[in-house]
């Protein structure tokens, strides 16, 4: 199974086209499978009364409303046209997720095939509509939301005809504190609902998701940035590119690792067997015709000869040629 990753640039590049090239590229070099920002109008987001996160005022180190905030972080149409160019000549995929109605148009005229829904839009009914009537792929994160409210999100999705659905476990803090990711909340989506899990990360480290993938995710996303120190309200909580490479690594290995649910030995087990396992062997010359005893057998390496799980029913038997000290056992 391959699991997708998305390098979440996000608004990262603070509003500078160059610098979301940067981190396009960034993405593609460390083996992510998509790069995704966000898009909308900020005046279509946020009302002028509408107040920083605690988190953000904290990353931001100054106050203003999240208006004045976003209107330095948002990129043109125009720039996303150029920015989802540049994704498709260097090979990665250009994904980047709405906020508003007009964004979600503007999105499916760029030829976007997929969408993932945030957390914060889980209950905003016409954007849900909107959507789904695109009748395409969803992502759709379940941070702050009880499974009531995801429940209700999934049918207003199906209700309108949206392609496949996989829910990404996600715990809106940035970032969030080890013991309030509860990732076993990511296999209750998978029963709950009887479709694809995935998990959005917002903590320090690459640790939880990597855990994620050995959980079962198929879809990783994790924040990134060119650098934490600069100015904005996710760098602290994103990786740094040589972390985001670590974490893509690590996910892959883990992929290989979790095979199938077959149990049985490997490739690789099978020449180990003769040198790891035991076998009845002669403690001393024995002649044949002679009775094997506790005091003329036991059980060494290598594993090559009669298997120990045997031992009572050479127990008594006479031998059949003479052995010498540590010879293997015939019968």
């Amino acid at each position: 199974m391959h699991i997708l990753i998305i390098a979440e640039a996000g608004v990262n590049h603070n509003g500078n086209l160059e610098t979301a090239k940067q981190l396009a590229l960034t993405a593609k070099k460390s083996g992510a499978d998509i790069v995704k920002f966000q898009t909308a109008r900020p005046e279509a987001l946020v009302s002028q009364y509408a107040r920083l996160a605690d988190y953000q005022k904290q990353n931001i180190g100054k106050e203003m409303s999240q208006l004045d905030m976003l209107k330095n972080l948002f990129l043109t149409y125009d720039e996303f046209i150029e920015l989802a160019t540049y994704c498709k000549e260097i090979g990665i995929c250009f994904l980047s997720t709405p906020f508003d109605l007009e964004s979600i148009e503007f999105l499916q005229q760029l030829g976007c095939d997929m969408w993932k829904i945030p957390s914060g839009e889980i209950t905003n009914l016409p954007y849900l509509e909107k959507i789904a009537l695109t009748h395409q792929k969803i992502l759709l994160s379940t941070g702050m939301s009880t499974l009531d409210e995801i429940r209700t999100a999934m049918e207003v999705l199906k209700q309108n005809g949206a392609g496949n659905v996989t829910l990404l476990h996600c715990t809106t803090q940035y970032p969030t504190p080890f013991e309030e990711v509860n990732l076993r909340a990511m296999l209750t989506l998978c029963s709950e609902f009887n479709v694809p899990v995935g998990y959005s990360d917002h903590t320090k480290g690459i640790e939880v998701p990597v855990a994620a993938a050995a959980l079962g995710a198929v879809v990783i996303e994790k924040h990134f940035t060119l650098d934490r120190n600069m100015e904005g309200p996710d760098h602290r909580a994103s990786l740094e590119p040589k972390e985001l490479q670590a974490m893509i690594h690590s996910v892959r290995n883990i992929e290989k690792a979790m095979g199938s649910y077959e149990k049985k030995p490997t490739p690789s087990e099978i020449s180990n067997k003769m040198v790891a396992r035991k076998s009845i062997i002669a403690t001393c010359n024995i002649k044949k015709g002679e009775m094997f005893t506790e005091e003329n057998i036991s059980i060494k390496r290598p594993g090559n000869g009669i298997s120990p799980m045997n031992w009572y029913k050479i127990l008594g038997t006479l031998a059949v040629r003479d052995f010498q000290e540590d010879e293997l056992i015939e019968w």
